[in-house]
Order: C-alpha cells, then structure tokens, then sequence
C-alpha cells in the first residue's frame, strides 16, 4: 500500500509559465482608496492649485497625486514602485488610465524643487551668521498645501459633529543618506519634518518640510498658523498640545493672544513642555512634599505627581497686561529602593498651560499627544512611504512627503466609514490585509464595465456602502 505525502511535505500544484488572461488585479482594494480620494474632490483641487503642463497623452497633477496615494496605500516606498502599478492591467481599468511610470513621477516632483530659493534661503542665513534655514516655499508646493487643506475640509464634511479640533505638533527625523542632507541631532544625516495634526478627527492639517539641521524650536509658529487656517468653519471649540521644543515665546505669545492675528479668534487652552531651565528645575525641587499629589503609576510601579509650581520665567511672551501661565510640576517617584538608571529617586519635568482644573487631568490630556501626533509619525514613515525620501532635492522631498500626507488623510476618511468597525483604528499595514489587497477582475457587461472581486459577500456590501458615502456626480460608464 502506497503511504500518503503529508500535506506540508508538497507543494500540491504546477506553476503554468503562461500569465493569467485578463483584467486582473491583485489590488482590485485600492479602488476603495481611489473613490475615497475622488469623492472628496481631490483631482479637481490639484488641477486648480499644482497647475502643470500636460503634455500629449500625458498626466494633470491630478492623476499624478492619485498615483502616488494609491503607490502609499499599496505599500510602495519608491518611485521605481510605480512600475508596479503601471503593469497591473486591471488596476488600470479600475482608474480608467495607466499610472505614470518612475520617471514621469520622477519629472512631477521635481517640479516643486527651486535650487534658486534654497541659495537665496542659505545666503540669508549665511549673513545672519545661522548654520539652519527654512527656505520659502516654491508655489507649487505653496499649492499643494492648498490642496491638503481642501482635503481636510471636505472630509470634515463628512462629519459635521466634529466641533472641537485639538492640534498635536512636533517634528520627526527621517532618515536619510542623500548628498544634500545634513546631520540631525541625534547623529545621523537626514530630514526633520513638521507636521500639526487634528487629534480628534485623525488628519494632518499641515506640515513643514526642514532639513536635519533645524531644530524643532526654530519658529514653530509658521506651522502652527498653518494648522488653524486648514481648520474647517464648523470647529469653534480649540485646543493646542506641543513639546518642548513648542515652548518658544512666539508661538506663546500667539496662542495667548484672543485677537490674534492669522488665527481664530478666543480663547486656544494650551499645554506646552516646559524646557526645563536651571531657575526652574530649581524650583521644581523647592516644592515642599505635601504638596505632591500621586494621580497615577506606571506599569514597572513609578508613581506620577503632580504640583502647581511658583515659577515666573524671564521671557518676553511674559507681559505684565496678560494673565499669568500655570507652571504644573510634575514628578516620576521610583518605587522605594529603586532608582533611575541616572541614579536618582526623581525626575522632575514641567507644562506650561493656561488652562483651569485638576493638574494631574492636565497632565493626562497632554501626555494623549503620543498617540496621536507620535503615531502619525510612526504610520508616515513606516506605514506609508514617507520614510524613505526618493531625491536629493529639498522641494522633491517636500512634495514626496506632503502627497504621503494626503494618502494618510484619505485613509484614515475610508477607515472611519468603512463598515467594520475592526479597521478603525488599523494601520495601514492590516488594511492591506483586510481590504487593499482583494483580487479583482474587470469586465464588461452589456456595454458596462463591472468589477468582480474575490471576496466574502459581506466584504462586497461594504465595498458597495464605501461607495455609496463618497458618491461621484458621474455614473460608470463603458
């Protein structure tokens, strides 16, 4: 008697070297991505605001962009990525165009690059005697921010609730060993980046490209303005929460200010890292004991406390016609016997805010900003293709990280309307698995072009809601 192959010990089929026939495609999800993005009227807003020359049978700025969301939805992190997408047939059909090619995109991006403003930027600084600039941002670039506030807005639509709009800001370092990048802080050559998002609808709402050699206090203001103007009309409710490097005095000053300018009128409730100077270390330590109040411990059994602290900085954001800020101490106690790994029983920090209540609360609302803005960073870089910068050249990159910004938005629209409510809060990593990465062919019907997936009957019916909240004013047609 013959003894049976277990399973595992073959592999139980032949490999035909000829290709499947046919529209298919294994991304047949990503037509999710794509109705997101038209619905919201993305094409439309690049055509308006990146206006470029089309050449014959070429590409508007507006299928460039799609492109390049779908190439960060899919996984790619490249511009030779493309070609990916470019020989998958029935993605093709799916957008109704073949996406440009690595060096079509290549040609786009480097549109928003203008080497003369960069020389301008460093001349400047040169005569000013700075190593770091920020160099002005070409107009092209100035309309993609533009299209990325539009893209806030639109989505915003969708949810008229969202009144209250808290903003998260910090910067990131990505990576990089292109020629032109120069060394960040923590040693290595690359980038570090701006971004403001909006913690409670789970969108950028700006960013600022900086080379690795601008530190994060460097006129965070510019951002922050950013941020509020991309706000739609309906929030009337607003909040800010930064780190350290946020505790600079014209962004407090700004944020103080009830009429300031280039902002939304009334009352901004703030919490900022407080840099933690000699005078005010010293005055952390000087808080008597019984003032320390326990709100909380962490898993490994450190306690945090916290203490209004009487600290008056020597700052001009200080004026003597405006209200005092509160000074919140606080204080990471080691379980007894136990120290830090600097030797010591205590860590003292501190957050600037001119907001009322319970200082621990305080401290909890501003310690959220780690899994919002933090998190944003961690999906653009490793996520989406953020991370790996494709040129040498500042507005390339620029562009490259600004359209990643656009294809995490639009993301995160389809996770909060997708049906299944298990994609909410899941990265993109997941989303590949659970909705991007769907095999699909398209074929015609009676005159019709019809997407077939291969995909559970309710998969399909979430599909079709998909569609059904992001409606296009045209119907599909042969």
């Amino acid at each position: 008697m013959k003894t049976k192959t277990p399973t595992q010990a073959k592999t139980p089929f032949a490999i035909d070297p000829k290709p499947m026939t046919g529209a298919t495609s294994a991304r047949a999800g990503l037509s999710a991505v794509s109705r997101v993005v038209r619905s919201l009227g993305l094409p439309g807003q690049c055509a308006a605001n990146v206006p470029i020359r089309k050449r014959q049978r070429g590409f508007n700025s507006g299928h460039q962009v799609e492109s390049l969301i779908l190439l960060h939805a899919a996984g790619g992190d490249c511009m030779d990525d493309m070609e990916l997408l470019r020989q998958d047939e029935g993605l093709t059909k799916i957008l109704g165009y073949q996406v440009p090619g690595p060096g079509c995109v290549g040609d786009f991006i480097e549109l928003f690059h203008d080497p003369a403003r960069i020389k301008h930027a460093e001349a400047e600084a040169q005569r000013q005697q700075r190593l770091a600039f920020i160099p002005k941002e070409t107009a092209l670039l100035e309309g993609l921010r533009n299209v990325l506030q539009g893209n806030v807005h639109a989505i915003a639509r969708h949810h008229p609730k969202w009144t209250v709009a808290t903003i998260d800001q910090d910067a990131t370092i990505i990576e990089s060993h292109k020629r032109t990048a120069k060394m960040t802080y923590e040693g290595m050559p690359g980038y570090q980046p701006m971004l403001a998002v909006w913690a409670e609808a789970d969108l950028i709402l700006a960013d600022e490209f900086r080379d690795g050699n601008v530190p994060a206090q460097m006129s965070p203001l510019d951002c922050a303005k950013a941020a509020y103007r991309a706000l739609p009309a309906q929030v009337t409710e607003f909040y800010y929460r930064g780190d350290s490097a946020c505790h600079e005095s014209d962004l407090l000053a700004w944020l103080r200010d009830v009429d300031r300018a280039d902002g939304p009128k009334g009352l901004i409730g703030f919490a900022v890292s407080a840099r933690t100077s000699v005078d005010l270390a010293t005055a952390l330590r000087a808080v008597k004991e019984k003032r320390w109040t326990t709100y909380g411990q962490d898993t490994d059994g450190t306690l945090r406390q916290w203490a209004e602290v009487d600290f008056v900085p020597g700052e001009k954001s200080e004026h003597k016609n405006t209200n005092p800020l509160r000074y919140i101490g606080l204080r990471l106690v080691k379980p007894q016997g136990e120290l830090f790994g600097d030797g010591c029983a205590h860590h003292f920090h501190a957050v600037i805010s001119n907001r009322e209540g319970s200082g621990g609360d305080l401290l909890n609302w501003h310690r959220e900003k780690a899994g919002t803005v933090e998190h944003i960073h961690d999906e653009l870089k490793n996520g989406l293709g953020g991370g790996q910068l494709p040129s040498a050249k500042f507005g390339a990159n620029a562009a490259w990280l600004r359209i990643a910004c656009l294809a995490f938005n639009c993301i995160s629209a389809l996770r909060q309307e997708w049906p299944d409510e298990t994609v909410r809060t899941a990265k993109a990593k997941r989303l590949r698995f659970a909705i991007f990465n769907v095999t699909g062919r398209v074929s015609r019907d009676r005159r019709k072009l019809q997407l077939r997936v291969a995909a559970s009957p309710e998969w399909i019916r979430s599909l079709i809601k998909l569609f059904a909240l992001f409606p296009l004013l045209t119907q599909p047609t042969g």
